[in-house]
């Protein structure tokens, strides 16, 4: 019996060892492996440094050929943007060098981690305080000459029918109306000057119509008409969804910020005033009904082509203060086509540009 209980008790001991052994190596490994780690990130911030630095160069070379600022001014920005890059390399390897001293003596830090997506994070303070070292960021972009920034408008809609005014339009003025979402690029047209811009990018357009005096919409082959319902109709609406490419022309003063290593532009509570046009392709086109029938309220939508054109086309222009804007557009191509009438969409209302 005691023969068997030391060699159990020596079977349990062996097991024991190891499997110590066995996390001793496996602990070891993303010690070492995060020691790795650290050293390429140290060589990784001197080569980025430098890289930053023949930019920042390079940015005051071309201020100089822009005249922009003088030679022996230019030779004084090198210097100190120079100074400025080798402490960071001095500073960040010395953060680096700590921590990998740390990793020797206590084994695989968790606080540190393993390299992912170039970034180690370091927690001070049992986790109270972190700060990053990123092995790859971007220098500060002296001029941005292109942003971007959201649309969306909406307002009233309606349309110009040939031998007919405004006011007898088959649309009601209150219910129709007309929403716009998109997304706009906006560049500057000169070096040295924010006065002139160019945007473009592209929209989606919602142009809805509410006819009036118990009228609908009727598709006969490839002519639409329209026509009166065989009951009382309560509500008719139709709607169409295009997509467009927008291209403004906009013009305005802005606020010039300048800095050593910067130069921004702001067109925030500033006057603007933007022309151009758009073109693009119907996607969509719907009719909305609402009647009663035999007692029972009858709610009916219909999706049809309802010869729409397929391809649009048109103009517009904004004027405004900052992001805000009244706008107005037209189409210049007809809203159906072989039709017995021509009929083009136009538009009023806000416009907003979030930058």
């Amino acid at each position: 019996m005691q023969t068997i209980t030391r060699y159990l008790l020596a079977i349990i001991l062996g097991f024991y060892v190891t499997q110590s052994v066995a996390q001793d190596t496996i602990q070891e490994q993303p010690k070492e492996k995060q020691i790795a780690d650290l050293e390429a990130l140290k060589l990784e911030v001197e080569t980025e440094e430098k890289a930053f630095l023949k930019e920042e160069v390079a940015a005051i070379n071309k201020r100089v050929e822009a005249k922009e600022i003088t030679y022996e001014e230019a030779e004084n920005l090198k210097q100190e943007v120079a100074k400025k890059r080798a402490l960071n390399i001095e500073s960040r390897q010395i953060i680096i060098a700590n921590h990998i001293d740390l990793v020797r003596r206590n084994g695989y830090d968790e606080a540190i981690g393993t390299e992912e997506d170039n970034r180690f994070l370091i927690t001070i303070g049992a986790g109270k305080k972190d700060f990053g070292i990123k092995g790859k960021q971007e220098p500060v972009k002296y001029d941005i000459r292109t942003s971007n920034d959201f649309v969306f408008a909406a307002g009233i809609n309606n349309a110009i029918i040939d031998g007919q005014s405004l006011s007898d339009s088959p649309y009601k003025l209150g219910g129709s109306g007309f929403v716009e979402l998109g997304w706009n690029w906006k560049t500057r047209l000169f070096r040295d000057s924010n006065f002139a811009r160019v945007k473009y990018g592209f929209s989606f357009q919602w142009n809805k119509y509410d006819l009036k005096d118990n009228k609908f919409f009727v598709q006969t082959g490839n002519t639409t008409t329209i026509e009166t319902f065989p009951s009382d109709l309560k509500q008719a609406k139709f709607r169409t969804t295009n997509l467009v490419f927008p291209l403004y022309f906009e013009f305005g003063p802005s606020k010039r910020v300048e800095k050593k290593d910067r130069i921004r532009y702001f067109t925030d509570d500033h006057f603007k005033f933007g022309i151009g046009g758009y073109g693009g392709f119907n996607i969509g086109a719907k009719q909305k009904l609402l009647y009663e029938e035999d007692g029972d309220r009858v709610k009916q939508k219909i999706k049809k082509d309802y010869n729409v054109n397929p391809f649009v086309y048109g103009v517009g222009a904004y004027v405004g203060v900052g992001d805000i804007s009244l706008y107005a557009k037209y189409d210049l191509s007809d809203t159906f086509r072989n039709n017995t009438f021509k009929q083009n969409n136009v538009s009023l209302g806000v416009r907003i540009d979030l930058d």
